[in-house]
């Protein structure tokens, strides 16, 4: 009577073991989830936004037009800097209508390098475009800085 006894009581805590592991475990991987959706949210903030401006083409330094004229049929990706400023190009190649724009969506620091956003914009369905090849591009300018520059066309 007292091994059934006692085998009941031996079985009865390592029921009660299993639970508490059991427990444990799906409460530990709760907290895991838990902590990583909030790595996630931290990992898609935006950095510091930086202050630019948009360029128009008769203010772009002579130097960085000749390298936008000679590069401007294919997808620009450019940085030029000078003793101020740093400028930042981007364009997305021949496009075959009138219509297209490029948009700065952010220009922001992030881990050490400079992300620039951009997209391209094209015509409206309301718009009405010609059958001329255009090479849209857009020059950016910021303060000078050391950091890469990261491009998110």
């Amino acid at each position: 009577m007292i091994s059934s006894l006692m085998m009941g009581v031996f079985m009865f805590g390592r029921v009660i073991r299993r639970i508490f592991i059991t427990a444990f475990c799906f409460g530990a991987a709760g907290l895991l989830c838990l902590s990583g959706c909030s790595v996630s949210d931290t990992d898609n903030a935006r950095g510091e936004a930086l202050d630019y401006t948009v360029v128009e083409s008769a203010d772009v330094p002579v130097e960085l037009a000749k390298l936008i004229e000679e590069k401007k049929g294919s997808t620009l990706r450019l940085t030029f800097t000078t003793k101020d400023y740093t400028y930042i190009v981007a364009g997305y190649g021949t496009m075959e209508t009138s219509g297209y724009s490029i948009r700065v969506n952010d220009v922001y620091l992030a881990d050490s390098v400079i992300c620039a956003d951009f997209t391209l914009i094209g015509p409206a369905a309301s718009e009405s475009v010609t059958e001329t090849k255009t090479t849209p591009y857009i020059v950016v300018k910021i303060e000078k800085r050391d950091e890469s520059i990261i491009f998110k066309l």
